[in-house]
């Protein structure tokens, strides 16, 4: 066949394939993104015990050849800023978080309010009660939801007097911590009963600040079910419709780590 003819038999193949391509197919990916994260930096707010992120400078500025060239240097408590707990945290033989199935961090968000309680208690606990009241309204949390609690927190972020109860460091600063979390009663709701994939939080913790044993911890991470802590904007989430991508830094058999966390809004 002449080159000629084939480049036109080529033209008309390329035109029918267009053609029946499905344009008029929705973008699963359209919508308003939504940044639950807060960023690393010198007044990232860390555990009492912990120490803060540093960022280190190691190259900065015109190199001999005339470009320019930025390179830093990172320390980070795996349990600070926005982050992730692994089930291995506070579960032994459940997943570190390099072994969290990515269907456990990517799906639907279903997003609890208890934010009129919380912030009129630091102490609050949401009950099993707290979701009923939603599932009255919204219907019942499907399995394998992404649940999102609400205790309005994230507007203290990053005053640690609002946000943790306390401005001091140091072990016996734990004792003064003072935030909302969930009530190991909901945690067993929704770890057996629910069959939740993760949970996230916009405090420190998903147990209370006042918390001692960590039940809430104890109780999801047996179940294999990942907490996303120190979340931000879950005002700006509605009850159902968002979707999440959580992927946090893939540390070979860390306990937790830095997560970068968004939200697709219902378009």
């Amino acid at each position: 066949m002449p080159r000629m003819f084939r480049m036109l038999a080529l033209f008309a193949l390329l035109a029918a394939f267009t053609a029946c391509a499905p344009h008029d197919q929705p973008d699963p990916w359209a919508g308003e993104w939504v940044d639950l994260t807060h960023d690393f930096g010198t007044d990232t707010l860390y555990w009492p015990t912990a120490d803060p992120f540093e960022l280190t400078v190691d190259s900065r500025g015109k190199t001999d050849d005339g470009y320019w060239y930025e390179a830093y240097s990172f320390r980070t408590a795996e349990h600070g800023g926005t982050h992730i707990d692994a089930p291995s945290h506070f579960a032994e033989g459940q997943p570190s978080v390099d072994a969290i199935p990515l269907s456990r961090l990517i799906g639907p968000a279903f997003v609890i309010d208890v934010s009129e309680a919380a912030l009129a208690n630091p102490d609050y606990l949401a009950t099993p009660a707290d979701f009923e009241a939603w599932e009255s309204t919204h219907g019942r949390l499907p399995t394998s939801a992404i649940v999102l609690l609400r205790t309005g927190y994230g507007r203290f972020w990053p005053d640690p007097a609002h946000y943790l109860g306390t401005t001091q460091s140091g072990p016996e600063a734990v004792a003064e911590l003072h935030f909302p979390g969930l009530h190991p009663d909901a945690a067993r709701m929704l770890a057996e009963e629910r069959e939740v994939d993760a949970i996230g939080i916009d405090t420190p913790s998903i147990d209370y600040g006042q918390s001692r044993f960590f039940e809430s911890h104890r109780i999801l991470f047996e179940a294999a079910i990942p907490a996303f802590e120190n979340l931000a904007n879950l005002e700006r989430l509605p009850p159902t419709g968002a979707r999440v991508i959580a992927l946090p830094m893939k540390i070979k058999g860390g306990s937790g780590g830095p997560l970068r966390i968004v939200a697709l809004l219902p378009g």
